[in-house]
Parts: C-alpha cells; structure tokens; sequence
C-alpha cells in the first residue's frame, strides 16, 4: 500500500487536490466499484473485505444479506481481492490493506457526487427536460403576448409567477431524485438489481 493513500486514508488531504476526469469515469465504469463505494459510504469506517462481498452479493442476486451462501460471497470476494480493490487502491480511490483484509474509503471521495446523475431507461438527462421545459413556457408567454385567447387573459405578472414557480417545482423534485441516485445515500444502490450478464461483465 502507497505512502499517499496512508495519508489519504488518514485524512491528510490537501484541499486543493482532486481527482482527474478518468480517474472518476474509471472507477464509475463498473457496477462493482459503485457497489463498493456505497457500502463503505454507509459504513463510513473501515470493513473488512469479507463483509463487503457478503453485502455486495446479496445485491447482485437480489436477495437478503441472511440468504448469501459461501460460494455466492466467494466469487465476489476474489473478484475484490485480485481485481477491484487493487485497481481502487492504486487509482486512491479507497485504502487497500491486504494483510488485515480491510479496506478503507479516501476522504475526498465526496466528489464522486457530481458524476452520479443516473438516468432510467423510460426517463430523459435533466438538461434535457430543462430545455423542453423552457420551450414550453417560453411559447406560452409569446402566444400571450400576441394576444392570444384565452392565454391573454393572464396577466404578464401572473406569468412571471407561474414560469418561476414551474421551475422551482421541477428544481425541487431534481434534488429529491438526486439524493436517491446518490451513490451511500440510500439503503441500497439505485441500481440494485443485476443485470442478465452478471457473471460475463464484472
């Protein structure tokens, strides 16, 4: 294990010190690693690698942490020992103590927040929407202002509250949807349920 990310795990962190682009979009690419900093923003300590692939198998046959047998816990756990940690420790996204078996989430790691946005398949980016949105208003203010019935019958003040208050609305069910898809903010991950070709793209 590298003297930095001692230091790092140790909370010495310089403020100014951030993580690149590809260091973020490289630990994000796999739903394993996302597994992994969930559970240890949960934690928010130290755990050992047994207990991660304990959790971490339940979500990825959907059932309770009870029901995980040895060989369900197995294949993660090598998987997190050979590969996932390593790769982790080395990118100074967690520390990686091989010989306790533990593993320790960076303080910085908070920063991952900005890269989280998770989009559903039936659901469009919320740049996207904004952008509709705005269209929508923006059109319904000019056909008002053309004098247009029965859209004329607000008045430009009326309007003004209406647009500000749509927006306010849609900026308030953006931050309630974010928090869930934050990755350690809800019980489980936002995207708990695995995939069909679960064991071909870990």
């Amino acid at each position: 294990m590298s003297q930095s990310s001692q230091l790092r795990g140790a909370g010495e962190v310089s403020e100014s010190e951030q993580f690149s682009t590809d260091t973020v979009f490289e630990t994000l690419s796999s739903r394993r690693r996302r597994y992994i900093l969930h559970y240890l923003l949960q934690m928010g300590d130290s755990v050992t690698i047994r207990d991660l692939s304990s959790q971490i198998a339940a979500w990825e046959n959907n059932i309770e942490l009870r029901d995980v047998v040895p060989k369900q816990r197995k294949r993660v756990y090598t998987a997190l020992h050979q590969t996932h940690l390593p790769k982790m420790d080395q990118l100074e996204v967690v520390v990686y103590d091989r010989d306790r078996g533990t593993v320790a989430i960076t303080d910085y790691v908070e920063q991952f927040n900005i890269y989280l946005d998770i989009v559903p398949k039936d659901d469009i980016p919320w740049s996207q929407f904004y952008l509709v949105l705005g269209a929508v208003l923006t059109a319904l203010v000019v056909v008002a202002a053309l004098g247009f019935a029965p859209f004329s019958y607000l008045s430009g003040f009326g309007y003004a509250l209406l647009v500000a208050g749509t927006f306010t609305l849609a900026s308030c069910l953006h931050v309630l949807r974010d928090r869930r898809t934050l990755i350690g903010n809800t019980a489980e991950p936002a995207e708990v349920s695995p995939p069909p070709e679960l064991d071909g793209k870990r």
